[in-house]
């Protein structure tokens, strides 16, 4: 079975705050003998730094003046990538709650299982007040104290949009004169812009995942799998710095836009569709390339090729402060679309971009009936594409952030040609 589009995301840390490689599978590859390409793969990390603390602080600050903007006296964040951005805490998902208490004023608070207070404590920044509640208790009722505490427990509080339901509903029931409310606004809101170091990950995240496909598309030979070309992807990643993987999907195969369950070997005159990326300090990269392996392209193959390209183009071009998400996905499609590849949704099967940042795909999209207006800093993918089933699947996907004039594309260089589909 080759790896679905989710599933990648999720094994690269790019949906999940994955643990890092362990050491015994680094061990177990040490005597294998990689291609040239992929064996001449040297770190790319030099002048790239994680997230300070102060960075972090700066980002409540920004949260507090975003929960007056919308009228919230506080928010709570649960384990994920938000609770990360906001306090660089990495804790895993489970049944039992922890998280952190961010008011509109007063002291940041914590709530941690108790058995699990030693651990929380390496970790919780900034803060002193750490209340910890043990098995048969309610960290509900922890919660509201927090709240009392700040004189927030009749307001309005914001729950972190991936917080579980069992939480959000348990802290609802613990601060019966409050009003439960989405803390979005607030979280994504900070999110969504970045600021230059968050971009400068981003840009150098992209520069190792560009420079992986590359070495990978060198590496193709005729009987590969879909799944041992995704280990060539892992392995590019890893030598240049940084945890990554890609979903790999050959000839009619790459009509699949998330992947098959059956797929087939490489054969010469395939498309090729490889869509990859990793995390770098917590930022992600997402790139795809489709590139014809082992003989000329078609003229079908190159004609799909162009128009994909065009609509990527005309995306970008609409790409502008200002401009509503929307029309970023209706300039692409139009292309599409007069190329013959409509109407809608029939060949061109999905939005033209995510937003991404610490996650591969976050608020917001672009796609019909967001009519939010752009802004500098926002990060999305530019990624059309042209599947038909049965025959063939095309996408070209960069990382693009909104500037003062326009955009601007993070990947080093654009895709080339279906012979050159990776050029840096």
């Amino acid at each position: 079975m080759t790896l679905s589009r989710r599933h990648w995301l999720e094994a690269t840390g790019l949906a999940t705050l994955g643990a890092a490689l362990p050491s015994g599978a680094e061990a177990a590859d040490a005597g294998r003998e990689w291609p040239a390409a992929i064996a001449a793969l040297k770190p790319m990390l030099d002048g790239v730094s994680p997230i300070t603390v102060e960075e972090r602080q700066a980002r409540i600050a920004r949260a507090r003046q975003r929960m007056a903007e919308h009228g919230l006296d506080a928010i709570v964040i649960a384990s994920g990538t938000t609770l990360d951005y906001f306090t660089g805490a990495r804790w895993g998902n489970s049944e039992r709650f922890f998280g952190v208490v961010i008011p509109r004023a007063g002291d940041v608070a914590w709530v941690t299982p108790a058995f699990e207070k030693g651990r929380a404590l390496e970790q919780v920044q900034p803060g002193d007040d750490v209340r910890a509640w043990e098995e048969h208790e309610s960290p509900y009722a922890l919660v509201a104290g927090i709240l009392r505490d700040r004189g927030a427990a009749s307001g309005r509080t914001g729950i972190e949009e991936t917080v579980a339901f069992v939480f959000a509903d348990g802290i609802g029931q613990a601060l019966p004169a409050a009003r439960v409310v989405s803390a979005t606004p607030v979280t994504a809101g900070c999110r969504m812009i970045k600021d230059a170091h968050e971009l400068a990950l981003m840009q150098r995240a992209a520069e190792i995942t560009l420079t992986a496909h590359r070495a990978v598309f060198a590496s193709l030979k005729e009987g590969l799998s879909q799944a041992e070309v995704g280990e060539l992807c892992a392995e590019a990643h890893r030598r240049l710095g940084m945890r990554g993987g890609a979903l790999v999907l050959f000839g009619a195969d790459a009509a699949f836009p998330h992947g098959t369950t059956k797929p087939q070997p490489l054969r010469a005159g395939d498309v090729v569709l490889i869509d990859g990326g990793g995390r770098l300090h917590g930022y992600a990269s997402d790139i795809t390339r489709t590139g014809v392996f082992g003989a000329a392209p078609t003229d079908r193959q190159r004609k799909v090729w162009d128009v994909v390209k065009k609509a990527q183009e005309a995306a970008f071009a609409a790409a502008r402060p200002g401009a509503a998400c929307q029309d970023v996905d209706r300039a692409a499609r139009k292309v599409i679309e007069e190329a013959g590849f409509g109407p809608g949704y029939r060949y061109f099967t999905h939005r033209v971009g995510h937003g991404i940042g610490m996650d591969g795909h976050e608020w917001t999209y672009l796609v019909e009936g967001n009519a939010t207006p752009l802004q500098p800093g926002m990060c999305f993918s530019d990624e059309p594409g042209i599947y038909v089933p049965g025959e063939l699947g095309v996408r070209h996907e960069d990382a693009i952030v909104i500037t003062e004039g326009g955009a601007r594309n993070l990947s080093p260089k654009w895709t080339l040609s279906p012979e050159q589909p990776a050029v840096v």
